[in-house]
């Protein structure tokens, strides 16, 4: 018999281990509970870890409020954070998590009332299912199957509503690109800085540009998105599918420069020092130099110069 392993996240603890229990009295059903998003999470990264999987995520709709990004790559999920969609939660916000590390778990999220812009959003997320939370048992059990099967479960009153909904996000979506294209290169880069959180500083650092350079892209790149305000630009760049510029890696360090002279004092020996007094030399020989006595040194000189040359080249060819 295939077992059905499946995870119940909710911050009622009452609720959660009375639907755990239920759930589990099934013979091919195998339940964890876990009271937050984190908890979750790290029930899943436990269960990876010791070989074992997860079928399904039951997940409350209202699971406890949380601060935005709260729950680890979940910043910028429509309806995951307080402000950005109606009734926004963390519950939906786990979902997009869960789907982004875990693709392979099928989330179904429980609520209290059907809401049709939350179900979409939670559909938008990457949830299977929406379950009202005074469904049956035998409801539950039928939606966790079929979602196994790759079946999408709505409640039927709320598949119209969904549906507009849906639809209505697709448009927006769709213009929003067209505003998004009509941003040049650089104030795309600009924008993709603005939704990465980046303040003018850090974008001008970013880009090599000055301040009063950035401040004009970003207002070019406001003016054109028909936005206000920088937060009104991130989301809409979100819904045009506009994610943040990728951070930059740090260059590495330059090796430390070899002055020339160091260079010379190491490649060329200094001269040996003389093995005798140096005879003297007096009247033409001394101040024009006579014949006898230049054609020695003109031979030693032309015997030394192959010399250092080929040091120079020897040394300076080993690294220091």
């Amino acid at each position: 018999m295939v077992r059905i392993r499946v995870l119940v996240v909710d911050d009622h603890r009452i609720f959660a281990e009375s639907l755990a229990a239920a759930l589990a009295a099934e013979p091919d059903v195998e339940v964890t509970a876990a009271g937050s998003g984190p908890a979750a999470l790290r029930c899943l990264e436990r269960a990876a870890a010791e070989g074992r999987r997860v079928d399904v995520l039951l997940v409350d709709a209202d699971l406890g409020a949380a601060a935005p990004g709260a729950i680890p790559g979940t910043a910028g999920v429509p309806g995951a954070t307080t402000g950005t969609a109606p009734g926004a939660g963390d519950g939906i916000a786990l979902v997009a998590a869960v789907r982004e590390v875990r693709p392979e778990v099928r989330p179904v999220v429980l609520a209290a009332r059907d809401d049709c812009r939350r179900a979409a959003v939670a559909l938008g997320a990457g949830a299977c299912g929406w379950v009202a939370k005074d469904s049956s048992l035998q409801r539950l059990l039928a939606v966790i199957r079929g979602v196994l099967r790759d079946e999408t479960h709505l409640p039927p009153a709320l598949l119209t509503g969904v549906l507009r909904e849906l639809t209505a996000a697709r448009n927006r979506r769709t213009e929003s690109e067209v505003l998004v294209e009509s941003l040049t290169p650089r104030e795309r880069e600009v924008l993709g800085c603005m939704v990465a959180g980046l303040g003018r500083k850090a974008v001008a650092e970013r880009l090599y540009l000055s301040p009063h350079t950035v401040r004009t892209h970003m207002q070019n790149v406001l003016g054109k998105l028909g936005v206000h305000s920088t937060l009104a630009a991130v989301a809409l760049a979100r819904r045009a599918g506009v994610g943040p510029a990728p951070a930059v890696a740090p260059a590495p360090a330059a090796a430390p420069a070899t002055s020339a002279a160091s260079v010379t004092s190491a490649a060329v020996p200094a001269p040996a020092a003389s093995a005798g007094p140096v005879p003297a030399t007096t009247g033409r020989d001394a101040t024009a130099g006579s014949p006898a006595a230049a054609a020695p040194v003109r031979s030693a000189a032309r015997s030394a110069v192959p010399a250092l040359a080929g040091d120079v080249v020897e040394r300076g060819g080993q690294p220091a």
